[in-house]
């Protein structure tokens, strides 16, 4: 009885949530030990953090513009379509698919399931197995709350967005207060240059920049956004200047109660934070921080399948996940894909290797986009935007990305190769698939048969009306 399509329900403030939810994650509770390993000195640690906050708002504000001149919903996906092509969105596609994103998903996940589990278990470290069944079971929570109503998942990241800064503050509070009582003995010798290796400094940066990473969320749900070309860049520019200073104070804290060894020796910083801090909230924080990674979990699936139901109605992903249920107004069956690859890297995968290895693809890919801004503009200089960055933001931006992702061939070859070859594979798939399109002589009329079964299983039907 009514036109089937995705709703405009994504306010301001609810991409302020989405963007808060999405950077202010498990990152700034599990990277700091990755930062610190990596870059040697507490003070260069710092320089990184807030490097890798700058270098945020560079990519948030190309983002930005990106998202005021494209008007269609997916992020890089559609940015690097509609600028350098469909071989290199597919690319990204594929790696997104089968790498970048389950490993982003599995770390966080993880995450969530460790700290979780950490009250019940201090002082002695969880079990692994434990771990791992808790860290299942939340993603298939926030999975069926996607699936379920589009209304509900954005209220919940509005009030997880309240949590995650309820979090920060109560690390953020006792470390200043020790800090102003003169206790500064941890930041003696911050930088001292013997302790730096220039080769690991791209692992830092992954470290850092995957606790930011969330800043170009909004990006894959333009389409839904209300008034999308003012609320883009007033949410971009917002939540990252809040999580910029949100990060430096709270690594300024764990530096100020812990120290260097202590933070290299903790599985989970935040825990020995507190453990160390404030013993009378043990069994709070670690709540409140699983609690974020759960909001982070929760704005993960929520964009990334906008980018597969994008990516279908582009024609380079199976036609079923362009369609959406009949009842709920959500992208069913591109929310339900990832089940089986998050499953798989959460039972097998390690965090730090986890993040090593999505980290690769995801900064190559976000790099072409910014490039594809640059390109764009160079191609169509007549075409008015409502928001407009410096050109050296994006250059600069462009640049830092693939220089980093170059130096890491020479910190980490192995993860680095693996997530590379991850990549290549997708051109034999794009060759054979999209632009030759070889068919086995059966494969169409199976293809269609097991679209329409599930169309009925799921109760789905294409998008009706185009919103872009």
């Amino acid at each position: 009885e009514e036109a089937i399509f995705l709703r405009k329900k994504i306010t301001l403030l609810r991409a302020f949530s989405l963007l808060i939810g999405s950077m202010v994650g498990s990152g700034i509770f599990i990277s700091p030990k990755g930062v610190l390993k990596n870059s040697g000195t507490v003070g260069f640690s710092l320089v990184v953090w807030f490097a890798c906050g700058l270098l945020s708002m560079f990519g948030a504000l190309s983002y930005a513009e990106l998202g005021t001149r494209i008007t269609k919903s997916g992020g890089h996906y559609i940015y690097i379509l509609e600028t350098l092509g469909p071989l290199p969105s597919f690319l990204f596609l594929w790696a997104e698919f089968f790498a970048i994103r389950p490993a982003n998903s599995a770390v966080v996940s993880l995450a969530f399931g460790r700290y979780m589990l950490e009250p019940f278990f201090a002082p002695c470290a969880a079990p692994v197995p434990a771990v791992k069944l808790v860290s299942l079971l939340g993603y298939y929570m926030v999975l069926t709350l996607n699936s379920w109503s589009v209304t509900w998942s954005a209220r919940l990241q509005t009030a997880l967005s309240v949590v995650k800064l309820l979090a920060l503050a109560l690390i953020i509070v006792p470390g200043m207060m020790l800090l102003a009582q003169g206790h500064t003995e941890n930041f003696q010798d911050a930088f001292d240059g013997e302790s730096l290796v220039l080769d690991k400094l791209p692992l830092a940066f992954y470290a850092g920049m995957f606790a930011y990473s969330g800043w170009f969320q909004a990006s894959f749900v333009r389409e839904e956004l209300v008034r999308p070309e003012r609320n883009i860049p007033l949410a971009v520019i917002i939540s990252v200047i809040t999580v910029i200073v949100g990060y430096m104070l709270t690594n300024v804290s764990y530096y100020t109660v812990l120290g260097t060894q202590d933070v290299l020796a903790s599985p989970a910083v935040a825990v020995s934070f507190v453990q160390r801090a404030f013993k009378s909230l043990i069994s709070v924080v670690p709540v409140l921080v699983a609690l974020s990674c759960f909001g982070t979990m929760n704005g993960g699936i929520f964009t990334f399948s906008r980018t597969l139901f994008v990516a279908s109605r582009e024609g380079q992903w199976p036609p079923l996940f362009s369609m959406i249920h009949i009842r709920r107004h959500t992208p069913l069956p591109a929310v339900m894909l990832m089940f089986p690859l998050v499953t798989a890297m959460v039972c097998v995968g390690d965090i730090y290797h986890l993040m090593n290895f999505f980290s690769f693809s995801r900064w190559l890919f976000i790099g072409l986009a910014t490039l594809g801004l640059i390109v764009h503009r160079h191609r169509h200089p007549e075409l008015h935007s409502p928001f407009k960055v410096p050109l050296f933001v994006p250059v600069s931006f462009t640049i830092i990305c693939l220089f980093t992702v170059a130096m890491s061939f020479y910190s980490d070859p192995v993860s680095i190769s693996i997530g590379c070859t991850m990549v290549l594979s997708g051109f034999p798939v794009y060759y054979i698939i999209i632009h030759r399109q070889i068919f086995l002589p059966f494969f169409p009329t199976l293809s269609d048969y097991l679209t329409h079964k599930l169309q009925l299983l799921l109760e789905v039907v294409q998008q009706e009306i185009k919103t872009f």
